[in-house]
């Protein structure tokens, strides 16, 4: 079974309520309908019946809930609950009110804050700024948590490197240019991701244009210095850096430019130096291998806040959909 159809399996075992707020995308519908058909989870749709109406003919959709935040019986109770949430900030009724109905997202935030919902899904026509903003000021961060960073599960067809072809990409989506210090925490935090949902262990590499001192730069240092937080927080995690990618996932390689890494050219979690190489990185083995490519997947969040890339497909709103109500159901653990 591969990667996504396991998280399905997993999702369907304990489905759980998932937001969707962009009712004014095509492929949100298309993708509710193929989760209604699976059971994969309960599916809640923030729009207008005029959105609803032009953007689902044709779609056999009857099973979700659908929510209008203009005329929802829950709007003047949310809108005091972000008044008190933001009031620091100088929220006011009014603000809150227009917010509510005018950006869905903070809606959905909303529903996941009070416990109407379990978690959020969207970016398909949004940016992930105007995605994750709302969450974190209305859901905010775990308790203990450094830092909310962004990852990509990618799935590999016909690859024998990292975890029969899938991969943990991170930061992908998100954190810029971390310092040593974040860049450690999203290696754990990413080692965390992806034994919950490949449910095989991590095995990390810090990725850099150097391997072992091959090179010397401050780009390298800081990869350097992140490796050896990591290990001195994480001793438990198999982690090892700094890595070019070759030396962390062929294992002949690894042999020749890493002898002695623990990591033995095996690695499924690639962890990378700032968000330019991340995302380069990412889009490059989607286009170029055809790859599935499953987020941004958040981590960090007190409760699953899923962005999409814009150039998403139906397909990926739906394995995103399945990887959140996972994340969901471990937050019940």
């Amino acid at each position: 079974m591969g990667f996504i159809e396991s998280i399905k399996e997993r999702a369907k075992q304990n489905k759980k309520k998932i937001v969707l707020p962009e009712s004014m995308d095509r492929r949100t519908w298309e993708a509710v309908e193929q989760i209604l058909k699976e059971g994969i989870a309960d599916i809640v749709v923030l729009g207008t019946p005029e959105e609803v109406e032009k953007n689902s003919q044709g779609l056999a959709v009857s099973q979700a809930e659908v929510i209008d935040p203009h005329t929802a019986p829950e709007l003047e109770s949310y809108v005091e609950k972000l008044v008190e949430l933001r009031k620091a900030k100088g929220m006011t009724p009014e603000e809150a009110k227009r917010l509510l109905t005018t950006d869905y997202m903070y809606y959905a935030c909303m529903m996941v804050k009070t416990g109407a919902a379990d978690g959020v899904v969207s970016g398909a026509c949004h940016s992930t700024a105007n995605t994750l903003r709302p969450s974190l000021q209305i859901i905010k961060t775990k308790p203990g948590t450094k830092l909310v960073s962004a990852f990509f599960m990618m799935v590999v067809p016909n690859c024998t490197y990292g975890e029969s072809g899938t991969f943990l990409f991170a930061d992908s989506g998100l954190e810029q240019n971390p310092d040593p210090e974040k860049l450690a925490a999203i290696a754990i935090t990413s080692a965390e991701s992806f034994e919950l949902l490949v449910q095989k262990q991590a095995k990390v590499a810090m990725l850099s244009h150097s391997t072992k001192g091959s090179a010397k730069h401050a780009d390298v240092d800081k990869v350097v210095e992140a490796t050896r937080i990591a290990k001195e927080l994480r001793p438990d995690i198999l982690l090892d850096g700094e890595l070019q990618t070759d030396a962390a996932i062929v294992p002949s390689v690894a042999a020749s430019k890493a002898p002695g890494s623990p990591l033995a050219g095996e690695a499924n979690v690639l962890v990378f130096p700032d968000l330019d190489a991340g995302n380069i990185g990412y889009k490059l083995v989607q286009r170029l291998a055809k790859a599935e490519a499953y987020g941004p997947i958040t981590q960090g969040i007190a409760a699953p806040v899923n962005d999409l890339s814009r150039g998403c497909c139906a397909e990926d709103i739906v394995g995103v959909v399945a990887i959140t109500a996972v994340q969901a159901s471990a937050i019940e653990q």
